[in-house]
């Protein structure tokens, strides 16, 4: 398999690392996560202006006809910047749905705002109860003629705070942790009915507690067939873990550069550090832990477009599995050879362990995907 990216992909990663290395120092990063909304918006409009926002849509709904491979690039790029806009709410989950199941109107009437950075979506999918179950959905949507009312409440919706659309799933019939019966909603974030609560995530992103009472919505809200919600569902956070793989690779890449750079200047016994054998054992580890992850990360990427939805969500849950190991020890690793520095607010290693860490429990983590794996017979086959 060629692994070599294309001339078109490689201008891609240059244009978008150029962009964050010149707008996304760690002072001015800092200023982002410390506004109102978080993050930049002059930054999001320059994305737009990339092409960066579309990447993924097809180009008849305002987008690029991208794939899995430029959202790495992108991601990866974002995990070494830090960077704190809603690309993954916005763009890879909402956008992502959209994407796979809305209808043709609903994609022209969606798709090009998000495109040109003008509409922010959020995905408002996991509940208090739910942990990492995705089916587990008690969010109601009762008929209401030939519309829907909706009763619930969403937890930890990812930029949920700034979205000017919520997609919603809501269960229409079965019970708790049926598969079946779930249903997805697009729900305008300022109806009458719909209340959220924005704070700041351990990392440094936005994430909102939403409550819908009585929220009435339109046949037209509807995204997809209604009830059979769920694999369309499982598919676009199959998608997002990719990203986020390749984003938790783009972080332990910086924090592995800080280290050995750390290493070459912090001096001790008149001598930099990084002369002492050890450490220098400690940094290799470090980097074999990345190639790992990297590697798996890729796995990732190319499975984003399997068909075969239990293939792919086992290689992309062993992906995950790898990604978090990797992320804690790449991480741990980091803070400990940085010395006291290394877990102050004002030195960036420590975001970036956070912002792994954080990635590690989105949408199960290290754990929960190695359970999921043996579940499913394990990555070789025994026979």
């Amino acid at each position: 398999m060629d692994f070599e990216l294309s001339e078109e992909q490689r201008l891609l990663k240059d244009s978008v690392e150029r962009l964050l290395k010149d707008r996304y120092e760690f002072e001015a990063r800092k200023a982002f996560m410390a506004s109102p909304e978080g993050w930049s918006r002059e930054l999001w409009q320059q994305y737009a202006d990339l092409g960066l926002l579309g990447l993924p849509f097809p180009e008849e709904f305002g987008g690029f006809g991208g794939g899995a491979v430029e959202t790495m690039i992108v991601a990866e790029a974002f995990g070494q910047a830090l960077a704190l806009e809603p690309f993954l709410a916005t763009v890879v989950l909402a956008g992502g749905l959209m994407r796979h199941a809305g209808s043709d109107a609903q994609c022209a009437a969606m798709l090009p705002k998000v495109a040109d950075g003008s509409l922010l979506l959020a995905f408002a999918h996991a509940e208090r109860q739910s942990r990492y179950d995705l089916a587990d959905v008690a969010t109601a949507a009762r008929r209401d003629g030939a519309g829907f009312i909706l009763d619930g409440a969403k937890s930890l919706v990812l930029h949920g705070d700034v979205a000017d659309t919520l997609l919603v799933s809501a269960r229409l019939s079965g019970g708790r942790r049926d598969r079946d019966g779930i249903g997805l909603f697009a729900v305008d974030a300022a109806a009458e009915g719909v209340s959220r609560r924005g704070y700041q995530t351990i990392d440094g992103l936005r994430a909102a507690e939403v409550t819908l009472t009585g929220v009435a919505v339109g046949a037209d809200a509807v995204v997809g067939e209604p009830g059979a919600a769920f694999p369309v569902i499982a598919r676009v956070v199959d998608e997002a873990i990719a990203a986020l793989c390749a984003e938790a690779v783009g972080g332990m890449a910086a924090m592995h550069d800080l280290t050995v750079d750390y290493l070459k200047t912090r001096r001790q016994f008149g001598v930099p550090i990084g002369s002492f054998q050890v450490l220098q054992h400690r940094a290799a580890d470090m980097l074999v832990a990345l190639e790992q992850a990297r590697s798996m990360a890729l796995l990732a990427t190319m499975m984003v477009g399997e068909d075969d939805a239990a293939e792919r969500h086992r290689l992309i849950a062993a992906a995950k599995v790898q990604i978090g190991r990797s992320g804690k020890f790449v991480g741990q690793q980091a803070i400990q050879l940085h010395g006291g520095i290394g877990m102050t607010m004002e030195y960036k290693v420590g975001h970036y362990f956070k912002r792994v860490t954080a990635i590690d429990t989105t949408f199960g983590d290290a754990d929960h995907h190695l359970a999921e794996v043996g579940r499913m017979g394990g990555l070789i086959d025994a026979a």
